[in-house]
């Protein structure tokens, strides 16, 4: 069993940076790649990054590419989302999920935290 528990969100201007993180609780956190989602109301949820359980393969979706960055450190359990040059349509509510190593499916979700970019 995963917990996971976000913080980080809030109101930033347009071209501006935030920080998200995320914490999880349970010794097998290592064991999991670990992603973080983004839902804007009215649509549907997309993929922001995935890391691997050791950190060294990671995947972007295309909106973020080059402007977000997945890390994690599991000595402290937490995986961060750093997102540079924001665009108002980075607007979400951001969910970061634990899947098993390699499977495609997330089994641990977090509750979210709101991001706000201002025009």
């Amino acid at each position: 069993q995963v917990q996971l528990v976000e913080s980080g969100g809030g109101l930033v201007q347009a071209g501006g940076s935030l920080r998200l993180s995320c914490a999880a609780s349970g010794r097998t956190f290592s064991s999991y790649d670990m992603g973080w989602f983004r839902q804007a109301p009215e649509k549907e949820r997309e993929i922001v990054a995935r890391i691997s359980w050791s950190g060294s393969k990671t995947y972007y979706g295309d909106t973020v590419k080059g402007r977000f960055t997945i890390s994690r450190d599991n000595a402290k359990n937490t995986v961060y989302l750093q997102m540079n040059s924001l665009k108002f349509e980075d607007t979400a509510v951001y969910y970061c999920a634990a899947a098993r190593t390699g499977v495609p499916s997330y089994d641990y979700w977090g509750q979210g935290t709101q991001v706000t970019v201002s025009s």
